[in-house]
Formats: C-alpha cells, structure tokens, sequence
C-alpha cells in the first residue's frame, strides 16, 4: 500500500511540473520550466536561523554556551545579509536580551515565534528551489529526529513538519511536500544539474524504506533540477544523520570541489574520507566533465569526530568559517577557502559547543534564495 501510495505521489508530482509549463494563448505547451536547487552561493533574500538548545542534546552546562554560539552565528550573517530567527514563546525574551539591539547590524535581524524542537535548520527547515523566472518554492522533506518514545517521536514529527511549513508560508512560496524523508544536509549541488550525495543518508531504510536507489533518484532529479547524482557511501547509524554530504564534499563552482580528509589512522573517517577522494577524483559532472578536487583537512591536535572545515556557511559576499582549537590548522584552512572563494571575506567563528552534539555553522543555517 505505502509503494503505491508513493508512485501516485510520484506521478502527481510529475503532473505538477508539468503544468508549470509555460503556454501560449491557445494552451499549447512552449517550455518546461521546471524548478531547481540554486548552489549556495548565489545570491540570497536572507538566512534562516532557529534559536533552541535542546536539553536532549547538551548537558546543563553547555546549554548557555549553545545559545551565545547562535547569536554569534546570527550576528557575524548580519553583517552580509537580512537574518530571520525563530525562537520559541518561551525563549523570546533571552533571545532580545542576548542580542541586544537589533538595530546595530548591517543587515536585519527579524525575531519570529515559532513552535520547534531543534536549532538544526537544515535538517528540519524548508529546501528552496526557483524556476528560471525567480519564482520560489520551498521542499518539505519531512525529516524527523529520532528518539526513543513514540509519542515524542509523533510530536518531533509535527513540529519539524510544522515549522518547514511556517517558514515557507512566510517567504511567500509555494510548499511542496515530497514522499521521500532526508535533511538538506544530504543535498550537495553545483547549481548546474550536478549533485553529490551520501547513501547512508538517504537510501536508508530508517527514513525510505519502500524507496530503491533509481525511484530516490527519479524523485530527487524532478524536485531539485538535477541531471546526475554522484553518491559516497557515507556511513550508517551516525548519529540520527547518517553522515552529512556537507561534512565530507562541498562544491566550490561547477566542476570544483572541496574534499574533507581525516589523517588520524586510529580513525574509520581515515580510510572513508580517502575513499570519497577516490570516488570524486574519477566522476564527472552532468556535462562529462572531471570535477578538480581541493583536498581540505581535517585538524590533528584536537579529539573532534565532527571536526571539519567544511561546515562553513556561503551567504552574501562571505563564508562564515567554523574553527577549531588548532590554530595552525585553522590557519591553513582558512587559506585554502580564501584561495577558493577569493571574492569572498571569511568570517571565522568558533563554536564548539553547539558542535559538540554533532552539527555545525552549515548545519543551523538554510538560505532563502533571491526573487
């Protein structure tokens, strides 16, 4: 019954992209427009961030630390871009007496109330996407995290649904809901049809476990404008993610790439990031062409199993850099993103508590494109 229920869900969404043809007066079809997933570089109307530190998730005495690291994130965005924060009733208060005035950035800082459960913007927020004419529209992919009680589960499921929907209601875009279940922390795209991806993360059968690999990609490819997916293996139980895209490739440009490699041999990421090297050095992208891999590493001085520079953030004219406590590093890093994006300021912030339960400045943030 769910197989069935997903290929109806399939074909009307089929349907949907193909009445947002363009037609001429008498109704006959001209072009397909379909919608895509812009590269996280292009220019955006804002970012979209969420104010929570979920007791699950920290201890006691990071909880304070967790909600500075977000102001600090939110703040350093500000600078380059309007910034829309939801925070629930509860929290609403702390969160105006933590930033202060409002009126001192270079950019807004809009304070919405909002239901949720997680700070984690893009495992639970919208996925945007524009057609060719600017026109947007916002990909509800229904992530859920995972915890140990059904009736908690049922409730996370509401208000990660819930608030994918609130934010996509308030840019004025249109909601798609898909069948599939993922967090846009699995979606790696050049902009230009070609997208790289982790199977732990999707083809998983935690979250799709009615799906094979052509019907993920079938859907994936419609949703997103995309002509070739490249998958890395990634890695299963990690966390509630099962091993983020972001955390392992980011794509610089079409055909250019960043590669996270770790060199502690007393590591499994030791012989799986020079795995992913291996698979990205021989694949090319939707046009044929040898992608140029830019290795980045990982730092050594530190204990950190989420320790990876690229969880860095693209908005307007800057990349916000996440740190570590290897200064050296951190030194040579910076070098190699600077080196990549030269148009770019980079914009180190160091957030090892909000890091420390598994995410990073990528992962509590979601660009709204540009009209």
């Amino acid at each position: 019954m769910r197989r069935i229920k997903r290929r109806i869900g399939m074909l009307l969404l089929l349907g949907a992209v193909v009445w947002s043809c363009t037609r001429d007066p008498r109704g006959e079809l001209l072009v397909i427009n379909p919608s895509y997933l812009p590269h996280e570089g292009n220019e955006h109307k804002k970012t979209w961030i969420a104010f929570n530190a979920d007791p699950t998730m920290w201890d006691a005495s990071k909880i304070d630390k967790v909600k500075q690291d977000i102001i600090l994130i939110a703040t350093a965005i500000a600078q380059y871009e309007p910034v829309s924060i939801l925070a629930r009733n509860a929290d609403h208060k702390e969160l105006l007496t933590l930033f202060g005035n409002l009126n001192t950035h270079h950019y807004p800082i809009e304070v919405l109330k909002s239901k949720m459960d997680t700070l984690w913007m893009r495992d639970d927020g919208p996925t945007f996407v524009s057609n060719a004419e600017g026109h947007k529209s916002g990909i509800n992919f229904n992530f859920k995290g995972l915890v140990e009680a059904q009736e908690e589960e049922e409730l996370k499921d509401a208000l990660a649904s819930k608030m994918a929907d609130f934010i996509i209601t308030k840019a004025g875009a249109k909601i798609i809901h898909s069948n599939l279940i993922l967090n846009a922390g699995c979606l790696e795209v050049d902009g230009s049809g070609t997208a790289i991806m982790t199977e732990s993360c999707i083809i998983n059968d935690d979250y799709n476990p009615y799906w094979n690999k052509e019907e993920i990609e079938t859907e994936l490819k419609l949703l997103l404008g995309l002509q070739k997916i490249i998958w890395l293996k990634g890695i299963e139980e990690e966390e509630l993610t099962n091993a983020h895209t972001d955390f392992y490739a980011r794509f610089v440009k079409e055909g250019v790439i960043l590669v996270h490699r770790n060199n502690d041999k007393g590591s499994d990421a030791y012989e799986r990031t020079r795995e992913n090297i291996k698979v990205l050095q021989t694949a090319t992208d939707a046009k044929g062409k040898t992608l140029e891999v830019v290795i980045i590493d990982a730092p050594n001085s530190i204990d950190h199993a989420n320790a990876s520079y690229l969880g860095y953030y693209l908005c307007n004219r800057a990349l916000i850099m996440q740190t570590f406590g290897d200064d050296k590093a951190n030194y040579r890093a910076k070098k190699t993103l600077q080196l990549s994006f030269p148009d770019r300021t980079i914009e180190q912030v160091q957030v090892d508590a909000l890091s420390s339960a598994g995410g990073n400045v990528h992962r509590a943030t979601q660009q709204e494109p540009a009209n």
